[in-house]
């Protein structure tokens, strides 16, 4: 069984990153810590890498414990009908983002609703709340849009890198039960990088994880080209190795990164080191 973290802020309850972790129970039983965060601890301090030294005014503003309490009763009504065993986590003010990260290293998975986490502090998706989130998660971090599916085919960013393949392995390891799913490992080529890093290193490991299994060698770096190809893809979940700008390709950075999460409405697997 599973430890999987469901973290919201007490205002938003995401029912999208609920009815996933829904489902993940449905397949394998996990036990759900419903972490509420009142609100953000944005001192420079903590991180000071993701937000260059600038100073966030925290608000209390439609944070009331009333609707907290309400999000709380709801979460643990669904639990229950849905036979999913359960705990409830209620952060204190002025101490969320810590708490977070502590939790994180407790825990097999975090899962956030990419669209409804602190979706009130900017219309920016990723909003740097959920950038602080993904940055200082201790353990992979699933991104769940509101409308969502649960996936039929999965996509494996894959760079060559170290953090791209300890990704894939991080996903595998952590979610045998979607073996059975289609999956598909993306290299993006470009005119100095043609071939496939250690292919046949990598095409051991995932085809030790998932019984059908392809290749595709993605013909340049722009992220419309990425665009067109996983049109074509049914229910997809993307892998990705860092929500970083060094660590990926020119397709597979911060700002390819972005873009899945805001324009393409799929769920998004990340993990790093």
């Amino acid at each position: 069984m599973k430890k999987v973290l469901l973290a919201m802020d007490g205002a938003h309850f995401s029912a999208g990153a609920f009815e996933f972790a829904s489902q993940l129970n449905e397949i394998a039983p996990l036990l759900l810590i419903g972490t509420f965060l009142p609100k953000m601890d944005f001192s420079p301090s903590w991180n000071e890498a993701l937000l260059s030294g600038s100073v966030f005014e925290p608000t209390l503003e439609g944070y009331s414990d009333e609707l907290v309490n309400e999000n709380i009763a709801f979460f643990e009504k669904e639990c229950v009908r849905k036979h999913i065993e359960y705990r409830v986590h209620k952060v204190a003010y002025y101490s969320s983002i810590q708490d977070l990260r502590k939790e994180t290293r407790f825990a097999d998975l975090l899962i956030l609703g990419s669209e409804k986490f602190y979706e009130n502090r900017g219309t920016e998706t990723p909003n740097e709340y959920l950038k602080m989130a993904l940055h200082s998660a201790e353990c992979p971090v699933l991104l769940i849009p509101e409308h969502s599916y649960f996936p039929e085919n999965i996509v494996l960013a894959y760079d060559g890198s170290e953090q791209a393949t300890f990704a894939i392995k991080s996903f595998c390891n952590l979610m045998p039960e979607l073996s059975r799913k289609n999956a598909i490992l993306v290299y993006a080529a470009n005119k100095e990088n043609t071939e496939i890093p250690d292919m046949q290193l990598v095409e051991e490991l995932v085809a030790r994880h998932f019984a059908n299994f392809t290749i595709h060698t993605l013909k340049g770096t722009s992220p419309k080209h990425f665009d067109t190809w996983m049109a074509g893809i049914e229910k997809p979940m993307l892998v990705c190795g860092s929500y970083s700008r060094t660590t990926l390709s020119e397709l597979f950075k911060k700002s390819f990164a972005t873009e899945v999460i805001t324009g393409h409405g799929m769920p998004v697997f990340v993990a790093h080191e």
